[in-house]
């Protein structure tokens, strides 16, 4: 059986550029059911971090599924961060917009724990 993320994956980074057709695509799949799970989060993360080039709507996209995976239940568990961790530094540098993201995930959380205070204190402060 072939595995959907590795072709998905493929056929939308063919051009090396995530445009804006392919994001409103990937958006209306994966919202279909009004709910995106684990896999197809960890998905729009991989295909971010592997794409050279993409719209900045790809970019908005991905930031609101991460939010809301994050915040789920409405807390920032030590677990969350570690996945936030490897999202946020996967190009190994912290960019304004990531920084904002964090700072955003802190305004917008009920509870954080002592490890996501230590990673806005260390990239978004």
């Amino acid at each position: 059986m072939a595995d959907w993320k590795k072709l998905a994956k493929a056929v939308i980074l063919a051009d090396g550029y995530i445009e804006e057709k392919e994001t409103d695509i990937i958006r209306k799949e994966l919202l279909a059911d009004g709910v995106i799970n684990k896999s197809e989060a960890e998905f729009l993360v991989d295909l971010r971090n592997s794409a050279p080039k993409a719209v900045a709507k790809f970019h908005a996209f991905v930031f609101e599924v991460v939010k809301k995976a994050i915040l789920a239940d409405g807390d920032i568990s030590p677990a969350e961060v570690t996945w936030l961790q490897k999202f946020i530094l996967a190009d190994g540098k912290v960019d304004d917009t990531e920084k904002a993201f964090l700072k955003d995930l802190k305004a917008s959380a009920k509870k954080t724990c002592p490890e996501f205070d230590a990673l806005i204190a260390k990239y978004a402060a």
